[in-house]
């Protein structure tokens, strides 16, 4: 086919060049998507202002006004029944007004955290994000995605 061993030689060579460039291209282009997709991996950590969302809840805010008249009406309640008990008696009785505040604030605060968490959880999804943290605990990155909360909750 060839006449000249020479020029034989130099077509081999050229072909081994042309497939060695092929796969280093290859490799090089594999190495980059699997940064880019390590990239992505990195940018799918989101991050909220917890506390902020929590104040800027509605929700939030009955919360809190139901929980000042709790604790208002157990003050009431043991001003009166007090008057009449000895220190044993007031300690005991202060406790079991404790315990019952204690329960009425958990009763109330679980359903506005779970829909802050829903929310939450419902604007992560929408974005890609698979992870999403308290900015309290980043030091560097992710996507804030605060206000897209805020909005969904119907806060401020």
């Amino acid at each position: 086919m060839f006449k000249n061993k020479k020029v034989a030689r130099i077509v081999a060579v050229s072909i081994v060049a042309v497939f060695l460039l092929g796969v280093f291209g290859v490799a090089i282009t594999q190495s980059t998507v699997g940064h880019a997709a390590n990239a992505g991996t990195a940018s799918n950590v989101g991050k909220v202002d917890y506390q902020r969302l929590v104040n800027s809840t509605p929700e939030f805010a009955k919360f809190r006004e139901t929980m000042q008249n709790e604790v208002a009406q157990a003050q009431k309640d043991f001003d009166e029944k007090s008057k009449t008990m000895n220190e044993k008696e007031k300690q005991d009785y202060n406790n079991q007004l404790r315990e019952r505040l204690a329960l009425k604030e958990q009763e109330l605060r679980t359903p506005v955290l779970n829909q802050i968490d829903a929310a939450v959880k419902a604007v992560a999804d929408s974005k890609g994000l698979a992870v999403v943290l308290d900015m309290s605990n980043i030091v560097y990155g992710g996507q804030d995605i605060t206000d897209d909360v805020v909005k969904k909750l119907g806060g401020k």
